[in-house]
């Protein structure tokens, strides 16, 4: 039980214990545990015990009671198990069934035991009432079958004779031979009645019972209730209406920012966003990651470690991951390769990573996706809400295109293609239907001989005020407002949006900047990391 002592400040009170669990080995166990910094959030535990069990886990001011509560379900023996196997003659093989299983078989065991009960217990009324009918026949004549009985020269011959003369059955005849004289002649024919109507009750009963499955299943039922209220006590544990999953290992991460960073040869990490400095334009910057010869930072994004990653490949295929599954690394380090990861081709690279907030509504959102050729098209975003960890395909591509790029983009947005030639179109979102997730797209821009499409960006309601930043593959960057690029056709050439030289080099990259962003975060292919003024 979760109970609040002051205000952000909480208590966890343990009232019981699993069964077979050791309070002192629990208390000296979770001790253990903050200790060594597997349990956090924990201030004191103390033993309050009585005659009751009282176990009392003081927080820490601010700590989040839920997540250390599963916390100390899944690493301490709050929480225990019992595993059993229930196993059952099915056919008459011995097979292992799960809890509705050994129900259904335990039910088919007991319609079967009353069905052959009472079709035994029919047979042996009916002999019953065979021998009844026989006796009460015999009432009728019963100074003759006396006398015939003592001048007979033996049973088999009087057997015979009864048989023959009052049309007995060997049954009838048998029964009647087996009485002694006395009491043969002392029978009262209101007990053979009353016993022959009781007998004849039972057999109706018993026919009814066994005229439909529906009567057979209400007498098991009854049975087992029956059994119940003799041999039932009262429930030790509580039952709740409610659905009864694993804990979520998501309720043991705490929900914060943090930086997930991302190179050329596919190595990932996330890192804390506190750890980058501000600076000036044109500062030397800092390294953030140890890459390897030719590798460098092609992807930094910042979300909360509860959301989700789209990570989209050169392929057009799409992989999902949670931001906390990303390895957590210092700011130099190289991280872990995405292959340990993602299930990807040898020849396969992730091009876009798009982050998905929780609870995000993605109803009406759509992936604008863009390849190197200029082809673009749009998806709803709901057919990647449950991708399978093999990945599912998210554009067709022809030739050796690629896809370069991926954004969430609705209905009225406007889409904007740049090119590494420097000029960059602007046109409505709307202009690219919606398809589905293995067509190929339409023409987004019409590109010379030898451009390439380098990114693509999403206009909205936020970000309509802000400017285009640009970047080339010296190092030279450029902002221009948005009202500059009107809005086109789609399929066009667009406008320039920066004139390039050999000492510029060509265009690698384009970002939106909004308004609000008085920041922003450039990284050099040898991982120099520059935090500059907007």
């Amino acid at each position: 039980e979760i109970i609040e002592r002051t205000s952000q400040s909480y208590s966890i009170i343990i009232s019981s214990l699993p069964y077979q669990v050791n309070k002192s080995r629990l208390i000296e166990k979770i001790a253990d545990m903050v200790n060594d910094d597997t349990l956090e959030g924990i201030k004191d535990i103390r033993d309050e015990s009585t005659s009751d069990i009282r176990i009392v886990i003081e927080l820490k001011r601010n700590a989040y009671p839920q997540k250390v509560l599963n916390s100390l379900y899944k690493h301490s023996r709050l929480e225990k198990k019992f595993h059993f196997n229930m196993v059952a003659l099915v056919d008459g093989v011995p097979q292992t069934l799960s809890l509705k299983g050994i129900l259904e078989e335990y039910i088919a065991h007991r319609i079967e035991v009353v069905r052959r009960r009472s079709e035994h217990e029919l047979g042996k009324a009916k002999d019953r009432e065979h021998i009844l009918l026989g006796l009460q026949k015999a009432l009728d004549h019963i100074d003759r079958i006396i006398t015939l009985i003592r001048e007979s020269k033996d049973k088999e011959a009087a057997h015979a004779e009864l048989k023959d003369e009052f049309d007995f059955s060997d049954d009838q005849a048998t029964a009647i031979l087996r009485m002694r004289l006395q009491r043969l002649a002392g029978m009262q024919r209101q007990e053979i009645e009353d016993e022959l109507e009781e007998v004849q009750a039972t057999i109706a009963e018993l026919e009814e019972l066994l005229s439909s499955e529906e009567n057979i299943m209400e007498q098991v039922k009854e049975e087992i209730q029956e059994v119940a209220e003799e041999h039932g006590d009262t429930r030790r544990t509580r039952v709740k209406k409610q659905k009864v999953d694993d804990i979520d290992v998501e309720d043991l991460i705490a929900d914060e920012d943090s930086v997930l960073v991302f190179t050329k040869d596919g190595y990932v990490k996330r890192t804390d966003p506190k750890s980058y400095k501000r600076q000036k334009r044109g500062g030397v910057g800092v390294v953030d990651i140890d890459t390897k010869d030719d590798d460098y930072v092609t992807t930094v994004l910042s979300t909360s470690t509860h959301s989700d990653l789209l990570f989209f490949t050169n392929q057009g295929r799409v992989f999902k991951s949670k931001m906390y599954e990303m390895p957590e690394s210092g700011r130099s380090t190289r991280g872990k390769s995405i292959v340990n990861f993602l299930e990807l081709e040898s020849d396969e690279s992730v091009t876009s990573i798009l982050p998905v907030e929780k609870d995000t509504d993605t109803e009406n959102l759509t992936l604008a996706m863009t390849t190197k050729y200029g082809r673009t098209k749009r998806v709803d975003a709901t057919e990647f809400d449950s991708v399978r960890s093999s990945g599912l395909i998210a554009i067709s591509l022809e030739d050796d295109d690629r896809l370069v790029s991926a954004r969430f983009a609705r209905d009225d947005d406007e889409m904007m293609i740049v090119t590494d030639a420097g000029r960059a179109i602007r046109f409505a979102a709307e202009e690219v239907r919606t398809m589905g997730r293995t067509a190929k797209g339409v023409r987004g821009v019409k590109l010379d001989e030898d451009d390439n499409v380098v990114s693509s960006l999403i206009i909205n309601e936020d970000n309509h005020n802000g400017s285009v930043f640009v970047v080339t593959e010296s190092g030279f960057g450029k902002r221009t407002d948005l009202y500059a690029y009107s809005t086109q056709g789609r399929g066009g050439k667009g406008v320039k949006t920066a004139d390039l030289s050999e000492q510029t080099g060509e265009l690698v990259d384009a970002v939106l900047l909004t308004e609000d962003d008085d920041e922003a975060v450039a990284m050099s292919r040898k991982a120099q990391v520059i935090r500059i003024d907007t």
